[in-house]
């Protein structure tokens, strides 16, 4: 990186302020949440970032951004679908922005590997920000282009800009994977360092609980 994309993100938590109305159909039924939903490479390391941050309700791991119906892991997994492994992002717009999400989203990952996320290869790991109106489209293309008119990085974000279709939500034992799971070799050694930088890099986000964790 070339200049600190934490300042550049702090600049367009209040410059990019707005709040989207979504429609809610799963798994969590309050009205005074909205759903965002955001693919970052394992969703089991972007199930626990986007936990750990103060305002979002629930966080929950599934499959989305392809066309086939009802995806398995083991489909998703192993590169025969064309989704990507996803999160929806319950959340309250009163205590976190859209755009204070998009801010975790591209703090907590790179988004400028292709279809690779760390160890994990392959488009089910690819970069999308999923959009489900006009405003979400347009803080999404700005947040992008101000990243790249500051030089943020060396080389092209490749992160996809994708209306919102559908989302399958993930078999049970991927849910809280992260904190079900502490000894898990790929938590041990992925998981949870990738889940402690963002950490470092945005503590005025977090839960008050998730600032002693790890």
């Amino acid at each position: 990186m070339k200049v600190n994309i934490l300042g550049l993100g702090l600049l367009l938590l209040w410059s990019c302020s707005a709040r989207s109305q979504t429609e809610k159909s799963y798994p969590i039924n309050d009205p005074s949440l909205e759903v965002a939903y955001f693919a970052s490479g394992c969703f089991w390391c972007v199930e626990a970032i986007f936990e750990s941050v103060q305002g979002v309700e629930e966080a929950i791991s599934g499959y989305s951004g392809g066309t086939e119906k009802n995806p398995t892991y083991r489909e998703v997994s192993y590169g025969r679908t064309t989704h990507a492994e996803a999160v929806a992002v319950y959340y309250n717009p009163d205590e976190v922005s859209f755009s204070e999400l998009l801010t975790v989203f591209f703090v907590s990952h790179d988004p400028t590997t292709l279809n690779r996320q760390g160890p994990d290869r392959g488009t089910q790991y690819r970069s999308i920000a999923f959009y489900q109106n006009d405003v979400e489209r347009q803080l999404i293309e700005s947040y992008i282009n101000a990243l790249n008119e500051a030089g943020v990085y060396r080389n092209p974000i490749v992160t996809e800009i994708k209306a919102f279709t559908v989302f399958y939500e993930a078999e049970g034992y991927h849910q809280d994977y992260e904190k079900n799971n502490p000894n898990d070799p790929y938590i041990r050694n992925v998981s949870i360092p990738r889940l402690n930088r963002f950490k470092e890099a945005l503590p005025q986000l977090l839960k008050p609980e998730a600032k002693n964790e790890h």
